[in-house]
């Protein structure tokens, strides 16, 4: 028994020196090595720099700079769904340039082109602040003027706000006549208004151009007229209205003594011209049996018939068109709308359905009381603060055309204020940050046929008061 109880004494005695053992070996493992002692005169050793991280992309050189240029990217809506025209449209507040034009190479700007003698620099100004209201692509204005003009349209030209003279570039040109008299063509119907016919001549390294008289005012973008070159065919180079949509009460058609286009001639304020076409083109004519140039067919055609013209280049360019109809694309009367569509009748269709596209006030109508539809438009566009006025502003009568109140309201969406009894629903409604001009029919009271188109738009005005 003794033998036994000493036996289990010697195990466990063993078992725990084992487990000592185990414990000491393990703490020896976990324990840091001594470190290894020095002599006193021995320098300490520095400790190893860690190694370096290569550098990031905001360590390099430059880095800042690009780092503030990049953007990030921008979503775009793909072609074909339904947010893709509004998501464009919302990006670009009206009266701002698109972000093309200002790389847009010269070679696709629009290039207009007009006459100015005498004293129509005031029309020209407001017809050129109309191109550029309304207008998306850069611009290249081609002005003809006389030397006591020039000073004044530069001056007043680089007067304009930043917003609108960054959106083209201006040319002032003296009036000259290549072929025959100068004299004589100077004093052909309106004071140089035969110039227009010698722009293929003189502005050799344009290649298309849309001529317009003084007279004349926008209320679409330029680029819409523009467009209407690709509609060209092989054989057209020159675009124009016609003088009038019912040919029997035309003024050709009763009293015309020379050969003009059509049944009822052409108007040529309004005038789209491939000039390159122009240019390399032979026409036929009533005076040689070959082609003949243009520069070279002018002064013989005027020759002929200068004691049967009475409305100057226009008939001489309804001659040439009525040898060489091929050459001719006739526009719809909305491009070129004048008094002569509401002053017997409404009848330009194309301006009842869609609206005036451009605006031609000739017979003076802009500064007299005959048609105060036209007159009203040119002085929104001139100075729109000059139209505003309280609510109870009194309208203008006239014998022809049609009555007006001139209304000035703070927000443009606000639907003009109804007339009084005596006053029939037209209006011109203006704000001093933007202009929106709401021509509407006038009342069956007061009939006046000048005011059955209807024109709306909108642009800002803020930068030009």
């Amino acid at each position: 028994m003794k033998l036994r109880n000493k036996a289990a004494a010697l195990l466990l005695l063993a078992l725990a020196a084992l487990l000592l053992a185990l414990l000491s070996l393990r703490a020896g493992r976990a324990a840091p090595p001594a470190p290894l002692s020095r002599p006193a005169s021995t320098p300490p050793r520095r400790a190893a720099p860690a190694p370096a991280r290569l550098p990031g992309w905001s360590a390099l050189p430059g880095a800042g700079l690009s780092a503030r240029r990049r953007r990030p990217p921008r979503l775009r809506p793909r072609a074909g769904r339904r947010g893709a025209v509004s998501l464009r449209k919302s990006a670009r507040r009206p009266g701002e340039l698109r972000s093309f034009q200002a790389v847009l190479p010269p070679e696709l700007w629009i290039h207009l082109a007009v006459v100015a003698c005498g004293n129509r620099l005031e029309e020209t100004l407001v017809m050129l602040k109309s191109a550029v209201l309304f207008s998306h692509r850069k611009m290249q204005f081609h002005i003809f003027t006389e030397e006591s003009l020039k000073p004044e349209f530069d001056k007043q030209l680089r007067q304009w706000p930043d917003s609108y003279t960054k959106k083209f570039e201006h040319r002032i040109y003296p009036i000259t006549f290549s072929a025959g008299n100068p004299q004589e063509w100077k004093k052909l119907f309106k004071p140089c208004a035969a110039q227009r016919l010698f722009l293929p001549v003189i502005l050799r390294d344009v290649d298309s151009l849309l001529y317009v008289d003084t007279d004349v005012l926008f209320l679409r973008p330029v680029d819409d007229i523009w467009k209407l070159l690709r509609q060209f065919n092989s054989t057209q180079l020159a675009a124009m209205a016609p003088e009038h949509e019912i040919p029997k009460i035309g003024w050709y058609s009763r009293f015309a003594r020379h050969p003009f286009y059509g049944s009822a001639g052409v108007n040529s304020g309004v005038m789209l011209m491939n000039l390159t076409r122009i240019r390399s083109a032979q026409f036929k004519n009533s005076m040689i049996s070959t082609g003949l140039a243009w520069e070279d067919m002018l002064y013989p055609l005027y020759q002929k018939y200068k004691n049967a013209i009475t409305w100057g280049d226009q008939d001489l360019l309804n001659i040439i068109f009525y040898f060489n109809p091929e050459c001719l694309y006739v526009f719809p009367c909305q491009w070129n709308y004048r008094p002569d569509h509401c002053m017997y009748g409404s009848n330009c269709r194309e301006a009842e359905r869609e609206g005036v596209s451009v605006l031609h006030g000739n017979r003076g109508v802009y500064h007299d009381e005959k048609q105060p539809t036209f007159k009203a438009l040119y002085e929104a566009i001139r100075d729109p603060d000059r139209l505003l006025c309280p609510r109870d502003c009194p309208s203008k009568k006239t014998g022809v055309g049609c009555h007006f109140l001139f209304q000035g309201i703070p927000d443009p969406e606000i639907k003009p204020a109804s007339a009084s009894p005596a006053l029939p629903a037209s209006a011109v409604s203006l704000s001093r940050q933007s202009l929106s001009i709401h021509v509407l029919p006038s009342s069956a009271e007061v009939f006046g046929d000048c005011a059955h188109f209807m024109w709306t738009n909108s642009t800002s005005f803020s930068e030009a008061n």
